[in-house]
């Protein structure tokens, strides 16, 4: 028996269609993808006040592909500065009350093994950590809120243009681009950003490599519908994000709008597709009852790790999946990430503000960052194949076995997911940058500071890590959202003095410097200095430490003009790595 309860809201995202417009001839940064990263790259680039224009393959994105299905609460603090966080998250295609937290059951009406968090009435805003929070949303409204955001701003984008070449001279790059019909057309910029995928034919063109192992099996995320509206036993406001854990199933079956529901198929072998039957009986397993069900979207996936050896290459960066795949999960999260570090580089050297080595830092940085990440997912998607063995040896009861010894088994399986599903804060929250030739790290700092860890954050405000965040504004803005798209010195004493010369030193330079006063005491005492620049991406590139400093030598470091060189800092090349 199925129902439908609810009328579809007339701004429920099914399809996203990409504006069908001639690109420009000539423009600054030309951006290749209209996927979330590509969307962002233009809205970051935009921000700090640079030419963009986006171009795509596609015509259009649709909800039923099993793409990206949410974003880390670091990924909301970025939405945050474009001004698309409360759009995105009003843009549901869910009802809201059936968003509560990744919950581990044996079936979608089955028992709850783990994960549940609090009920959503009773939600807090923020953590420890951040003051957003993670926020579950299909793919497609990302990029609805991106693109209506972009044509408010006037950003073009073009849907339906194939890049077919492209050419770096010291000057720019020129790219051809071809359309449905045929038409052909040439595209010169000074940069360009490769936010095209996996497959990135901008990378290709570019001539950048790619490292890592290719997988031996493959994977299916698919999205299956149930036919006739909502089945009633999934109750009035089900869970919509399941983490499965059965004899017969497991992984996720979510919600991505009423009826659509994306579930997991593998791992098997390489050159095997399965057939919608068999699609379809395991996801029935996985909610736990006898339901009518359609496949409508098959996507394949790899539990391997591709990274490319180069994010920047002359003029072309890569951001998100062309720069970088691995196991699913936090991806996007990731390629926002790359976009936040790139954008206020590439502005300032088009700016003619930055360096040499402002615009290569993007690479130290965001590699070695996704390096660490890809080596940490690829051994937990191996621990979790391990728990999971060891919950099937334990036997998962069915779920209408109620009685004393299958009560005890779904406990002990409990506790073997607790022990192996560990939220991982270090790769939401600790992004640090510990070789990079444009921060000036601490004597001593990088030997001392404890090891990555893909579990634990602790906030650490010395150079390289992750600014702690917090109100300048009484129940209102953030250190983050005060920032602008400069990197801002926090003066954090009441003599000014060295702030002076601070502005004496960006001016004799022509470099834009933000100053930002904040006299509480208990902001000195967690940053432990009275002096920290922050950059656009919410990094600390150099705090004082009571030494003599020479403000225009941090500056140079800072923005990539002289690597290493502030007196009493130590060097990239002679830090332990």
């Amino acid at each position: 028996m199925t129902r439908t309860r609810h009328t579809p809201r007339a701004d429920w995202i099914d399809v996203v269609r990409f504006p069908r417009a001639v690109p420009p001839e000539n423009v600054q940064v030309l951006v290749v993808g209209a996927g979330p990263s590509g969307l962002g790259t233009a809205l970051e680039l935009q921000r700090h006040g640079l030419d963009v224009a986006v171009v795509d393959a596609a015509t259009e994105a649709t909800l039923i592909r099993a793409g990206a299905a949410g974003v880390s609460a670091r990924s909301v603090e970025i939405f945050r500065t474009w001004g698309v966080a409360d759009r995105v998250r009003e843009s549901w295609t869910i009802p809201p009350e059936w968003n509560k937290g990744n919950v581990l059951v044996t079936s979608v009406v089955g028992h709850v093994l783990g994960g549940k968090g609090p009920d959503a009435y009773t939600r807090r805003a923020g953590s420890a950590f951040s003051r957003e929070d993670a926020v579950r949303r299909p793919q497609t409204v990302f990029q609805k809120a991106f693109i209506d955001r972009l044509g408010e701003l006037g950003v073009p984008i073009a849907g339906g243009w194939r890049v077919t070449a492209l050419q770096q001279d010291e000057d720019g790059v020129v790219t051809t681009v071809v359309d449905a019909d045929g038409a052909e057309r040439t595209i010169r910029s000074a940069y360009v950003v490769g936010a095209d995928g996996s497959k990135s034919t901008v990378r290709r063109l570019a001539g950048i490599t790619r490292s890592g192992e290719y997988a031996t099996e493959r994977h299916w995320r698919y999205v299956v519908r149930t036919r006739g509206g909502v089945p009633a036993e999934l109750g009035s406001a089900p869970s919509a994000s399941n983490i499965v854990f059965n004899q017969h199933y497991s992984g996720f079956i979510s919600a991505i709008n009423e009826t659509d529901w994306r579930a997991y198929a593998g791992p098997l072998p390489i050159d095997y597709v399965p057939t919608e039957q068999e699609l379809i009986e395991a996801a029935a397993k996985g909610f736990g009852f006898d339901v009518d069900l359609e496949v409508v979207s098959l996507t394949p996936f790899f539990k391997s790790t591709r990274i490319a050896d180069q994010f920047v290459r002359g003029r072309v960066a890569l951001v998100g999946d062309a720069a970088h795949v691995r196991t699913p999960g936090g991806n996007l999260s990731e390629g926002f990430g790359d976009v936040l570090n790139l954008g206020w580089k590439l502005a300032a050297v088009l700016h003619g503000e930055g360096g040499d080595a402002l615009l290569q830092s993007y690479d130290e940085e965001r590699r070695v960052h996704n390096e660490r990440i890809a080596e940490h997912a690829l051994a937990r998607a191996a621990a979790n194949e391990a728990s999971l063995q060891e919950i099937r040896a334990l036997g998962v009861p069915d779920d209408d076995d109620l009685g004393a010894e299958a009560e005890q088994r779904r406990a002990d399986i409990g506790r073997v997911l607790a022990r192996d599903f560990a939220f991982d804060l270090g790769v939401v929250f600790d992004e640090r940058y510990d070789r990079s030739s444009v921060v000036a790290y601490e004597p001593g700092q990088l030997v001392s500071e404890p090891a990555w860890a893909p579990t634990v954050y602790v906030e650490d405000p010395r150079p390289g890590h992750r600014a702690p965040n917090g109100a300048v504004e009484a129940g209102g803005v953030t250190l983050y959202g005060r920032l602008g798209i400069f990197p801002a010195l926090l003066v954090l004493t009441d003599d000014t003095t060295d702030a002076e010369r601070f502005r004496s030193a960006a001016d004799e330079r022509g470099v834009p410097l933000d100053v930002i006063h904040l006299t509480e005491p208990e902001v000195r005492a967690l940053y432990g200095s009275d002096y920290v620049i922050v950059r656009p991406d919410h990094h600390v590139a150099w705090r004082s430490q009571g030494a003599d400093f020479e403000p225009g030598a941090v500056l140079d470091v800072l923005y990539g003009r002289s690597a290493g060189s502030v007196p009493g800092a130590q060097r990239l090349e002679t830090a332990a790595r």
